[in-house]
């Protein structure tokens, strides 16, 4: 059974690394739900946190020159205050329903975002702040900080590498502020950190490939493939609500 589960770990690692290292997001996505099939939800979302955290400090030394510092700051600061915003939001409404309207303004932003491409970067200052806090509260609702920041990235126009750097970064910050938290709510044990161990080789393997592959996409490919992941994370947002109600 022990060896069961960490092929199985193993294995969503691997693919999940892939997806954050081709993408610069994503990884939670894809990876929490392999996890949930041999661990509890609240310890798969613990070991995605704690394994971006673990390979999130070679992302800051490899990718500092590369980030849009102005509006990961501000990014970064909007999303402390969105947190406590969508914790709030949670105590008082349908988990489920929040995960509904989680996936609607997903769907939302694609279709803006398949609607308007910028021929030119265009970064606003304080479109970063609300897109921090809408970070943070989707952060607070459902664990799920990505839509918010890499619609504006996208929406923006800023380079892919500029773009997948700062993601990167913005990740990095999110998990190790939501650390702690997961650590006071009893899903940091023995098993997780001991998973968590084992599971760096393939967490670095599968970033380095989806790295190698990155350098050969152009922007066009690369926001293809990241409306992509928005699109898969908003579908799983949906019907995690939906299948609730049904």
């Amino acid at each position: 059974m022990f060896t069961t589960t960490v092929a199985i770990v193993s294995f969503a690692v691997l693919i999940s690394a892939f997806a954050r290292g081709l993408a610069g997001f994503g990884f939670a996505i894809a990876a929490v739900p392999i996890l949930s099939l041999v661990i509890s939800p609240i310890e798969a979302v613990a070991m995605a946190v704690m394994l971006q955290v673990v390979v999130g400090f070679k992302d800051v030394f490899d990718l500092r020159r590369d980030i849009h510092k102005p509006s990961l700051i501000r990014l970064a600061l909007g999303s402390l205050i969105g947190t406590p915003i969508g914790v709030f939001a949670l105590a008082v409404m349908n988990p489920d329903a929040a995960r509904i309207l989680i996936a609607l303004s997903v769907f939302a932003g694609l279709l803006i975002l398949l609607l308007y491409k910028p021929k030119e970067a265009r970064p606003n200052d304080a479109l970063a702040t609300v897109t921090g806090v809408a970070s943070g509260v989707f952060s607070g609702l459902a664990a799920m900080p990505g839509p918010p920041a890499v619609a504006y990235y996208l929406g923006v126009g800023m380079p892919a590498k500029q773009s997948r750097a700062s993601l990167l970064f913005f990740f990095f910050f999110a998990a190790a502020t939501a650390t702690p938290g997961l650590a006071w709510a009893g899903a940091v044990n023995s098993q997780t950190l001991w998973l968590v161990l084992i599971s760096i080789p393939a967490m670095a393997l599968g970033t380095w490939a989806g790295t190698e592959t990155f350098t050969r996409l152009n922007s066009d490919q690369y926001r293809n493939i990241a409306i992509g992941v928005m699109a898969l994370s908003g579908v799983l947002a949906g019907w995690r609500g939906i299948s609730a109600f049904l």
